[in-house]
C-alpha cells in the first residue's frame, strides 16, 4: 500500500521540478552557450582537447557528458574529480579545457582539483548553479545552472539541480554538433552497434 507521504512528496517532485525546469530552459540561450563554445573552439584549432569533471553525483554527470560529446563531435575525456590530484592530471596538456560540475561551486575536493587543472595550463569552465562561487570565479567561462528547490523530501540531495546541469551541456552539445556539422555518416561510423547504428531513408 502506498503512503499518503510518498504520494505527497511524489506530487511534490514532479511540481518542483517542472516549474524548475521550466524556468531554467527559457535561460539557456545561444548567448549563454557563446563564451564556454567560443573557449572550447578556439582550444580545438589550437590542438587542444576537452575533459569535463566532477565531485560525487557531477561525477556521473561528467561521464555521462563525456561521452554525449564525444558521440556527437566533440572528442571528450573523462577526469576523475579526485584521482585528478593523485596522477590523473597527467591526462592534461596546456591549452586543454576542462568542464568542472559543482552545483554551490564551493566543493572543497573540486576546489583542488580546479587548482592543479589551471597549474597544468589547461582553460576551466565552470557549471554551477552559483555565479558568485569560489568556481565561477576561477573559471574562464560559466554555464550558469541554478534552481532554487531541488524537488525531494528535506530539499538537499542533488534532483533539480541534476537536471539543470545535464540540459545546460546536452545544449552545448547540440551547438558544438551543430558548429561542427556532423553528417549521418559519421554519425553511423561511429555507432555501428544498434539502430543508431544505420542509416535512415532520407539521409541515404
Amino acid at each position: 500500500m502506498i503512503s499518503q507521504e510518498a504520494r505527497e512528496a511524489l506530487s511534490q517532485f514532479q511540481q518542483i521540478s517542472t516549474e524548475e525546469m521550466d524556468r531554467f530552459i527559457l535561460s539557456v540561450t545561444p548567448e549563454s552557450l557563446e563564451q564556454a563554445a567560443d573557449l572550447i573552439l578556439k582550444a580545438k584549432e589550437n590542438g587542444g582537447r576537452m575533459h569535463i569533471t566532477g565531485i560525487g553525483k557531477p561525477s556521473h554527470v561528467a561521464a555521462y557528458m563525456a561521452s554525449l560529446f564525444s558521440s556527437t563531435g566533440c572528442p571528450t575525456y573523462y577526469l576523475h574529480g579526485t584521482e585528478a590530484v593523485h596522477g590523473s592530471c597527467g591526462q592534461l596538456v596546456a591549452g586543454d579545457v576542462v568542464i568542472c560540475i559543482s552545483n554551490s561551486g564551493e566543493t572543497a575536493e573540486l576546489k583542488s582539483t580546479v587548482t592543479a587543472i589551471k597549474n597544468n595550463g589547461c582553460h576551466v569552465i565552470a557549471v554551477t548553479g552559483n555565479p558568485e562561487s569560489w568556481l565561477a570565479r576561477e573559471a574562464e567561462a560559466i554555464l550558469l545552472a541554478g534552481v532554487a528547490q531541488e524537488g525531494g523530501p528535506l530539499n538537499r540531495a542533488p534532483r533539480a539541480s541534476i537536471l539543470a546541469e545535464i540540459y545546460v551541456l546536452q545544449a552545448l552539445s547540440v551547438y558544438l554538433q551543430a558548429v561542427r556539422g556532423l553528417t549521418p555518416q559519421e554519425y553511423v561510423k561511429w555507432h555501428p552497434g544498434g539502430t543508431l547504428g544505420n542509416l535512415r531513408e532520407n539521409e541515404k
